[in-house]
């Protein structure tokens, strides 16, 4: 282009979609349709009856209800998704994350149905979903993991031998397994038959499989995780760890980047064996590779999530890398436009997930802002918070140049932060920032069992002072 005798180079990408249905909800939803505003596509947002009034419906392009409350009829409904998209001429679906993020099957309808499926392809999520199988292909590749079983436990006498050899305690996996489902901790041998047939009737009724394999416990482990982005041209790169220890009920309530207290060559160490990991996997999204670190600081790959995170801000902050426009472009079938040569960790950040502990309507809100702050959420005045799906509203994204930074920074926020009309966390998560071990960087797992009761005896003896004021 010329203009005046100047020659202007105007830069722009072809990404071959033009519309895209969105089919998650609440912020992950509007997360995406905001990205693929950016980006100049199309979205389709897929709704149930009861988030006929959310955000990501106003602020999509089109929106389609596709069925009632109930998740099964709605957002687990794969063929209602699926005729929405032909309907509506989309090219991709994106499935944000929960839902049909990692659905094999789902993944397959899509790629049956010439819609590209906005993550792995389904022979991924099916080779990476299955737990045992992942262990087995890092385990032959020189990802080092968990010591357990490498096949499929196939009785109870079977499982009794294995906990033998690797030694007590165990913990017994669902190979399809999520979320803390299909698990058992096993610390006696006279437990283990029991433990044993609970976690596979429970993995049958979550997971419609009930193949379990064991690992060696590892107590109280710290949990690291490193984001990794892979396109389809053989390209991965990491973009630095996540710490992800402080959980409740294996629910993470928070998550921070960089990771407290490792060495450089820690920190590369695992960066690496994820890379490796992504590699020999053949893996083609944007992925998590999940580790244990042991209280010598060794550490084992324990799986792969084949799905963006809920905890992804905190990576975005410290890498100053979209990881939602990434992802679409690599399932455009681009390459990858930054490499790990280019990756640089500035600064320190911390997520704080905000969870609604009862249903209701929010009379008053008042999100916090400011310097360093991000908040994720489809919360506005008026919104009725139900009791059908996942409890969590926001996410509180806080960036500093070091890490106190960022924790003074947090209390700020948690203590401007508004959310009337229902009970939740956020009292809890602001008490927390002033716990000794917290400030020191000092958790593991186990945290949230040892502490809890203390931060909550703290709030307890606030909220009597101030009756007694």
């Amino acid at each position: 282009m010329i203009i005046s005798g100047l020659i202007i180079i105007v830069e722009f990408e072809v990404i071959m979609f033009k519309r895209i249905l969105v089919a998650n909800r609440g912020e992950i939803a509007l997360r995406i349709i905001r990205c693929a505003r950016e980006m100049d596509i199309e979205t389709v947002i897929v709704y149930s009856t009861a988030d006929k009034e959310s955000l990501p419906v106003m602020g999509a392009n089109y929106s389609v209800c596709i069925g009632p409350n109930s998740p099964k009829d709605s957002y687990l409904n794969q063929d209602a998704i699926i005729e929405t998209a032909i309907k509506m001429e989309c090219d991709a679906i994106h499935p944000g994350y929960g839902f049909l993020s990692e659905n094999a099957e789902f993944a397959k309808k899509c790629e049956e149905n010439n819609i590209t499926f906005i993550g792995p392809s389904s022979e991924l999520i099916s080779k990476m979903g299955d737990k045992q199988e992942a262990r087995k292909l890092m385990m032959n590749n020189g990802v080092r993991v968990v010591p357990g079983s490498r096949e499929i436990i196939k009785d109870v006498d079977e499982a009794l031998e294995i906990a033998e050899e690797i030694g007590y305690p165990v913990l017994i996996k669902a190979s399809a397994g999520g979320g803390g489902r299909g698990m058992r901790k096993v610390f006696e041998k006279e437990e283990l038959p029991k433990l044993f047939e609970m976690a596979k009737a429970e993995a049958k009724a979550a997971f419609a499989n009930d193949d379990m394999y064991i690992e060696k416990l590892i107590i109280n482990p710290r949990h690291i995780e490193v984001q990794i982005l892979a396109d389809k041209h053989e390209n991965v790169i990491a973009l630095g760890e996540r710490d992800c220890s402080i959980q409740k009920n294996n629910q993470k309530m928070l998550e921070e980047s960089p990771a407290c207290g490792l060495s450089d060559e820690k920190r590369k160490e695992i960066s690496d064996m994820a890379i490796l990991a992504g590699k020999v996997s053949g893996y083609n999204s944007v992925g998590t590779c999940e580790f244990v670190l042991d209280k010598d600081d060794n550490f084992y790959f324990i799986e792969m999530n084949t799905r963006i995170q809920v905890e992804h801000p905190v990576t975005e902050e410290v890498s100053n890398v979209d990881l939602i426009r990434q992802q679409i472009r690599v399932a455009a079938g681009l390459k990858l436009d930054i490499t790990n040569e280019d990756v640089s960790i500035c600064g320190h950040a911390i997520e704080f997930r905000i969870i609604a502990k009862t249903p209701g309507v929010i009379k008053n809100l008042h999100l916090p802002g400011g310097f360093g702050v991000r908040v994720e959420t489809h919360l506005y005045n008026g919104y009725e918070i139900t009791p059908f799906y996942d409890p969590m509203i926001a996410k509180v994204i806080v960036k500093g140049k070091n890490r106190l930074e960022v924790i003074r920074r947090l209390r700020r926020v948690l203590e401007e932060i508004v959310i009337d009309g229902i009970e939740t966390n956020i009292v809890f998560l602001h008490q927390l920032t002033f716990h000794p071990d917290f400030l020191k960087g000092n958790y593991d797992t186990g945290f949230y069992e040892k502490e809890s009761k203390k931060i909550l005896s703290w709030i307890n003896e606030s909220k009597n002072m101030k009756k007694e004021a």
